[in-house]
């Protein structure tokens, strides 16, 4: 079940157009700090990838709550895969602008693919194009945020070097699709509600922080790396913390199962 039925149209708080701006704006500016400030400070990169994710994650949401059901984890992975191509395409032609290039590349690639679905396939999602469009230029913001964590710049030569040629780039391409994908897919329902999905959201681009800013040492040296892995570790906390409480909220029941029996025991 999705969260609005197959009627589609998930309701939130938080209107599209806010998460949109927060997504483009703060993933820029936290991409252009992570280039421009020391290595030590490239853990913005990844906070800037987080602004992203949740973005994403929202137009995710908002697309698969038409009734998707499967397609959640696949569309997050196209996010990614969108995003791959559109963000070295923009670092190699855009220089200083790149990221810029990259998402305006981004947006036509989502928009072909969302005109595609909808006219070709004939899925019939009245904003498939539009998510498609949001859920790509998201999906880029992501690869270069955390492509400026490890690389500690979206310099093109400094990100094939650092983040594509040693194969970094899969692991980026998995923590952020699950970082866009998982929230929704883990909250679906009738149920569902904006605040937790997204919160969720925010403790996965967290856990992709982590693992980016361990990515780092090698290029980086262990103090950058650390610095970056202790930023994402606090908004893991915090977001991690803020999601449990949504759960309590929202469940009828919270129980400690304790250990699942062993077979001795059922017998």
């Amino acid at each position: 079940m999705s969260a609005g039925g197959a009627g589609g149209g998930a309701k939130g708080a938080y209107p599209p157009q806010t998460i949109m701006a927060l997504g483009i704006i703060g993933g820029l500016v936290g991409i252009y700090l992570g280039h421009f400030m020391p290595p030590a400070y490239s853990f913005f990169g990844g906070i800037g990838a987080i602004c992203a994710t949740v973005w994403g994650a929202d137009a995710v949401r908002r697309v698969a709550s038409y009734g998707l059901g499967t397609g959640v984890p696949s569309i997050g992975m196209l996010a990614l895969g969108m995003g791959i191509l559109a963000a070295l395409f923009g670092l190699s032609v855009g220089g200083i602008a790149g990221p810029i290039v990259a998402i305006v590349v981004a947006a036509i690639i989502g928009g072909v693919i969302g005109a595609l679905s909808n006219k070709v396939i004939g899925m019939g999602i009245p904003i498939m194009e539009q998510a498609m469009v949001e859920i790509s230029c998201a999906g880029t913001l992501v690869i270069l945020g955390l492509s400026v964590v490890i690389a500690g710049s979206f310099d093109y030569a400094a990100v094939v070097q650092n983040v594509v040629a040693n194969g970094y780039i899969a692991l980026i391409f998995i923590i952020g699709g699950m970082g866009i994908l998982h929230p929704f897919n883990a909250s679906l329902g009738p149920d569902e509600s904006q605040d937790r999905t997204l919160t969720l959201a925010v403790e996965k681009g967290a856990i992709a922080l982590i693992i980016t800013g361990f990515a780092s040492s090698l290029h980086e040296g262990l103090m950058a790396a650390s610095l970056n892995m202790l930023v994402g570790f606090i908004i893991w906390y915090i977001a991690f913390s803020k999601y449990y409480a949504f759960i309590k909220r929202d469940a009828y029941q919270v129980v400690g199962t304790g250990l699942l029996p062993s077979a001795e025991e059922l017998q």
